[in-house]
């Protein structure tokens, strides 16, 4: 399909639902699927964002600015994930936990609200990676409209610039606790040295970045076109990192790449 095509696609499956509730966290795929339903549903698109320590601030306050902007109504839902059995310990399917529990207290709020939808933002890249996630998404009956449009994520980059979103050029992310090689113990002090670390580097005018954690060791990913960068604030880096808590910091010579933690599986 052409892209054109796909988009009113998008805006046809959304109007067809009669009303849904957006699983949103401000990034790129989620914003712009929440500003085309709002679009065409008007106040019938409702949005639910998860507050937990392995969902930094920033991206919080940036979700309930972007919803003030639009008049979009916006719920708040509290889902800890540390606190879902066996989540701590990082298994493999520690994203399935996550989501199933997420999603099912998304519907409480969709049905609060007379919403009979729920949908989320994945897109056709998802397809080739390992997203348990996505088995959760698949039993609780979540919909997912992007990649129902068969849409690509440079494709949602650019028809969200052409629709002046600002997030159209906002760097990938996915929450704290996918920083951790799986099975390591994931702790609240663990994700704060992360979160903290890769803010460092965002302030520093890193554009996509992620700080693997190996037990006390930091693993920075970052574009390659911008190693001779971090090579000169390297020192500063090292300090701040260790200030964090982290004994030893290392340059990934491959670069920022989603999903790094999935190549040993």
């Amino acid at each position: 399909m052409e892209l054109s095509e796909k988009y009113k696609k998008l805006q046809d499956d959304l109007l067809s639902l009669g009303g849904v509730c957006v699983a949103f966290s401000g990034g790129v795929d989620s914003t712009f699927l929440l500003y085309v339903a709002h679009q065409v549903l008007k106040e019938r698109a409702i949005a639910v964002t998860a507050q937990s320590c392995s969902f930094p601030k920033r991206e919080l306050d940036e979700a309930k600015g972007f919803c003030e902007s639009h008049g979009i109504t916006h719920f708040i839902c509290r889902s800890e994930e540390l606190d879902i059995e066996g989540f701590r310990q990082n298994p493999k399917n520690r994203c399935y936990l996550c989501k199933h529990e997420l999603f099912e207290k998304i519907w409480e709020i969709a049905k609060q609200n007379g919403v009979n939808a729920v949908a989320e933002g994945s897109n056709m890249d998802d397809n080739g990676d390992y997203r348990p996630g996505l088995i959760a998404v698949k039993e609780l009956g979540v919909k997912s409209p992007l990649r129902e449009a068969e849409l690509t994520k440079a494709e949602i980059r650019e028809l969200s610039q052409e629709l002046g979103l600002p997030t159209w050029n906002k760097q990938s992310f996915a929450c704290l606790s996918s920083r951790f090689v799986y099975g390591e113990t994931i702790s609240e002090e663990k994700l704060s040295m992360v979160d903290r670390a890769e803010q460092l580097l965002l302030d520093l005018g890193f554009h996509q970045v992620r700080v693997r954690i190996h037990g006390m060791m930091a693993r920075i990913e970052i574009l390659p076109n911008e190693f001779e960068k971090l090579f000169n604030v390297r020192e500063d880096v090292c300090r701040q990192f260790r200030s964090f808590g982290f004994t030893y910091v290392t340059l990934d010579l491959m670069g920022y790449r989603t999903g790094s933690m999935n190549e040993t599986l």
